[in-house]
């Protein structure tokens, strides 16, 4: 099955003292500086949904957002646009892709701080239910994948995997891991 489409959420240690309304100021200055390798292009502010996508970062061939989704607040990579390359290589992209934009997040001074990632939770999904319908079926050939690309995140621990079993949501796996990592070390242990 050649993943497309797909979409990792990093969560949020605790929830933040930072009101969301202050990153809309930021992910403009983000659009100006095209601080991603992704074209950014325009902000969307869905703060008036109940556990929905929070603010989001447009771009042409991304989206980035603080997200708060099932009330798990997290920043959410989702790509939009096809990628060359394996399964592997697609998971590794996003998975990195989520975690430069968290470090920067973690980095912004205006946020003072307020906002750390618990480096051991994660969501998987694809945005694609033509190409992968959340069946059991799919779940079970898709595992082995997933099992092998959380190998590598979270390299030195051990973790659990859960998918949401639900036909009508996307496939979604949630892992996590026994051990807190830094966004830092995730992304070393991507790299190596």
């Amino acid at each position: 099955m050649d993943l497309q489409h797909l979409n990792v959420k990093f969560l949020i240690s605790d929830p933040p003292s930072v009101d969301l309304e202050s990153l809309i100021p930021l992910f403009h200055r983000w659009i100006q500086e095209q601080v991603f390798e992704e074209l950014l292009l325009d902000i969307a502010d869905y703060r008036h949904v109940h556990d929905g996508p929070g603010i989001v970062l447009i771009g042409h061939q991304a989206d980035y957002s603080v997200d708060n989704t099932d009330g798990r607040l997290g920043v959410r990579y989702n790509r939009k646009a096809p990628l060359d390359g394996g399964n592997s290589d697609r998971l590794k992209q996003a998975a990195s892709s989520a975690l430069k934009a968290c470090q920067r997040l973690e980095a912004e001074a205006v946020l003072k701080g307020k906002i750390c990632f618990n480096g051991q939770d994660a969501e998987f999904s694809i945005n694609d239910r033509l190409l992968a319908p959340n069946r059991e079926e799919v779940r079970r050939r898709l595992d082995p994948e997933f099992k092998a690309f959380f190998d590598t995140l979270f390299r030195g621990s051990d973790y659990v995997t859960s998918y949401d079993t639900d036909p009508r949501r996307l496939l979604r796996v949630s892992v996590q891991a026994s051990k807190r990592f830094s966004v830092t070390e995730l992304l070393k242990n991507l790299e190596g």
